[in-house]
C-alpha cells in the first residue's frame, strides 16, 4: 500500500524508537500529551507506549469531538426531533452516544426518523427529496469537519432550500488547549498536535505555546513511523532547550492551513461567547455557531431548544479521563459497566474515544495474555 506501508516498516520504527531512548534523559520523567484522539487511537492499535521508555508517558486529551460534547446538547437535539415532520441525521459515531433519554439509535427503536449520513451533502439530497418534511443535520467536529458544514450551508442558501437545518456543535481546538495549561494540576511537557485539525488551520494558531507556555508542539500524521518521528522532536526540542511549533505532518498540513476551507468557515460561523465541554465545563469562544445571515438555516433559530444541562452520571469519569487526569483503566466503571456494548460515557462510544481505544486494543491484549498464562 503506497504511502502507508512505508510509515510501517519495522526497521524505521526500530530505528526511531532506538533515538527515542538515546534522546530520553533517564533522570527525568516526560508527560506528553497527544491532543487528537486519531493519535491515541494509533498509539494503542499499533503498540506504541510499549516501544517508549518508561519515563515517557502519554496523556490523552480531549481531541475526540464527540467525546467533548455534553449529554444535554444530544438532548435538545432529539426535543426538535421529536416531531414527526422531521428527519434528524447525524454522522455514525454521534448515533450511539447516550444523552439523558438515550442516544439517538434508542430514539430510532421508539420510532423517530433517525438516520446516518456520510457527509452533510446527503442531507441537502436528503431534504429535496423529502419537501415536506424538515431534515436536521446534527453537526459536530473540530475544524476539520466545519468547512464540510459550512459549505453544506452556502449551498443550501444558494438552493432557497427551507426545510433543512443544522445543529451546530463545531468546537476549536486552541481554546481546549488553553485550558488544559491553565489547569492548575496538569503538568504537561510538551504536545503531539492535531494532524487532522491541523490542514484546516495549520500550524501558526499553535506558535503562542511555544512562545509564551515555553512548551514545544508537534504537528503530526496518523502512522507509527509519523507518532515516533514526533516524539523524537519533541525531545530534540526539549534537550535543546528552545520550545517551538514544528510541523512533522507536511505532506499533508500546510503551515498556513486551508485558505479556502477557512473562509468557507468565516463566511458561516462566528465563535460563541461560551461553549460547555463534557468533563471541562464552559470554555470562552471554544465553539462555533452559525452566523445571523445564515439564521433560516440555524435549528436553534428555528426551533424552540430547552437549553438542557445534565451531568454525568456520578460513577463515571470521563471529565478526568478527557483532561489526561486519569487513564480510561481507571476510571470505576471501565470494562465493567461500561463497555463498547454497553456504553455509559461518549469516551466508550466513539471510535476515537480514548476508552474505546484502550479496551479494544490495550485492555484485550491484556486480558488475552492472562488467560494465555492460565492455560
Amino acid at each position: 500500500m503506497k504511502y502507508v506501508d512505508e510509515f510501517r516498516e519495522a526497521g524505521v520504527i526500530r530505528k526511531a524508537a532506538e533515538e527515542i531512548r538515546r534522546l530520553a534523559d533517564p533522570e527525568r520523567q516526560y508527560r506528553f500529551m497527544e491532543v487528537c484522539g486519531g493519535h491515541t487511537h494509533a498509539i494503542y492499535r499499533f503498540g506504541l507506549k510499549d516501544l517508549l521508555p518508561s519515563n515517557i508517558e502519554l496523556i490523552h486529551g480531549p481531541g475526540c469531538p464527540v467525546c467533548v460534547l455534553p449529554m444535554g446538547r444530544i438532548d435538545d437535539a432529539v426535543s426538535i426531533a421529536r416531531d414527526p415532520n422531521v428527519i434528524f441525521t447525524a454522522f455514525g459515531d454521534m448515533m450511539r452516544v447516550p444523552g439523558r433519554d438515550g442516544s439517538p439509535l434508542e430514539h430510532k427503536a421508539r420510532g423517530m426518523d433517525v438516520r446516518t449520513v456520510y457527509s452533510p451533502a446527503d442531507t441537502l439530497k436528503l431534504a429535496q427529496k423529502n419537501p415536506d418534511r424538515h431534515v436536521l443535520f446534527f453537526a459536530i467536529g473540530f475544524e476539520t469537519t466545519a468547512p464540510s458544514t459550512a459549505l453544506t450551508l452556502m449551498r443550501a442558501k444558494s438552493l432557497g432550500l427551507r426545510n433543512f437545518s443544522v445543529f451546530c456543535n463545531h468546537v476549536t481546538i486552541i481554546p481546549a488547549i488553553r485550558a488544559i495549561l491553565d489547569s492548575p494540576d496538569m503538568r504537561i511537557d510538551a504536545f503531539i498536535g492535531p494532524g487532522h485539525v491541523s490542514t484546516v488551520i495549520g500550524c501558526r494558531p499553535y506558535e503562542w505555546i511555544a512562545k509564551n507556555e515555553r512548551k514545544p508542539i508537534v504537528v503530526s500524521g496518523f502512522e507509527p513511523v509519523d507518532i515516533l518521528q514526533a516524539i523524537v522532536m519533541l525531545l530534540r526540542q526539549l534537550k535543546a532547550g528552545e520550545p517551538k511549533v514544528e510541523n512533522q505532518y507536511t505532506r499533508v498540513v500546510p503551515w498556513e492551513g486551508n485558505r479556502s476551507a477557512l473562509k468557507a468557515m468565516a463566511e458561516v460561523f462566528e465563535l460563541r461567547p461560551y461553549f460547555e465541554w463534557r468533563g471541562m465545563g464552559f470554555i470562552s469562544q471554544s465553539a462555533l455557531r452559525i452566523r445571523s445571515s445564515y439564521a433560516q438555516w440555524n435549528a436553534e433559530e428555528r426551533f424552540p431548544v430547552p437549553g438542557v444541562r445534565v451531568t454525568d452520571p456520578k460513577a463515571a469519569q470521563c471529565g478526568e479521563v478527557l483532561k489526561g487526569a486519569l487513564k480510561p483503566a481507571q476510571c470505576k466503571l471501565f470494562g465493567k459497566e461500561c463497555t463498547p456494548e454497553h456504553p455509559i460515557g461518549a469516551l466508550m462510544v466513539s471510535s476515537e474515544g480514548s476508552c474505546a481505544a484502550y479496551y479494544n486494543y490495550e485492555h484485550r491484549k491484556t486480558a488475552l495474555t492472562s488467560i494465555g498464562a492460565s492455560a
